[in-house]
């Protein structure tokens, strides 16, 4: 199950964590993978490394999500390695800081919203042309806990953009569904293994989230990855407009 073989995906913010998991996984099911970073091209190098040592397809390619000129060059970029596209991993996001609404900009909430929101409309609609030419499109977007309990202290502008990542899914899942495109969101809670919670909360409140969680521990990289592995998969081809949350129980519904 879950074969990927002669898949063509691109995964944005795929240098680290959770976007460097998942295109690790899907060239481990057999998937050939343009890993895309903000940043670090060094660690981008490492995660094409890795997926060329089990000898599938793989190349790093830079592009800033909030300028639709790098998306578009970026998708280009890609379609023209791969030979195309199947699979469409929106990943990249940040919380970029924790600021309370009362001393909020509205350069911060946009910001915010810019780099995980609209980027994700901005790279899907870049896509979308080569997406439509495959047998399968996948697109799978990147929402989160927060979109549903509003997210930590300062967290007000990113539990707004995921929360509209999980309206956008929805939205797009039906206007692409005559296409034969699926579109899902994963929504992770606590990721341990990232360093994206050690970036903007203290060990103390680390500890304490862990603790109120129902499995009594936080996921890892590789658990949001293999739910990717699924979603881009031919067995998950009846389920589109649908969030998977990764949060160890911590918002039953």
């Amino acid at each position: 199950m879950f074969d990927l073989t002669g898949r063509l995906a691109l995964v944005t913010g795929a240098g680290h964590g959770i976007g460097a998991a998942i295109a690790v996984a899907l060239a481990e099911h057999g998937a050939d993978v343009v890993v895309h970073y903000g940043r670090s091209a060094e660690r981008a190098a490492g995660v094409v490394d890795r997926i060329a040592a089990m000898g599938q397809r793989a190349t790093a390619v830079q592009a800033d999500v909030t300028d639709t000129g790098q998306v578009d060059a970026l998708v280009d970029t890609a379609t023209g390695f791969l030979g195309g596209l199947d699979i469409l991993v929106c990943n990249a996001g940040h919380l970029v800081g924790r600021v309370a609404v009362a001393d909020m900009s509205d350069e911060h909430f946009a910001k915010v919203t810019d780099v995980n929101l609209t980027a994700t409309f901005r790279t899907v609609r870049a896509a979308l042309p080569a997406l439509r030419a495959s047998d399968a499109g996948r697109i799978i977007t990147m929402a989160s806990l927060a979109a549903h309990n509003g997210g930590g202290p300062g967290g007000v502008a990113y539990a707004a953009a995921k929360a509209g990542i999980i309206g956008l899914t929805k939205g797009l899942a039906k206007e692409l569904a005559p296409d034969h495109i699926t579109v899902n969101a994963l929504a992770p809670g606590y990721i341990g293994d990232t360093d994206f919670h050690a970036t903007f909360s203290t060990r103390e409140r680390r500890d304490a989230t862990v603790a109120s969680l129902p499995l009594g521990r936080g996921g890892t990289a590789a658990e949001v990855a293999a739910a990717a592995v699924y979603l881009a998969s031919v067995e998950a081809g009846f389920v589109t407009g649908s969030t998977l949350d990764l949060d160890g129980g911590a918002s039953p519904r």
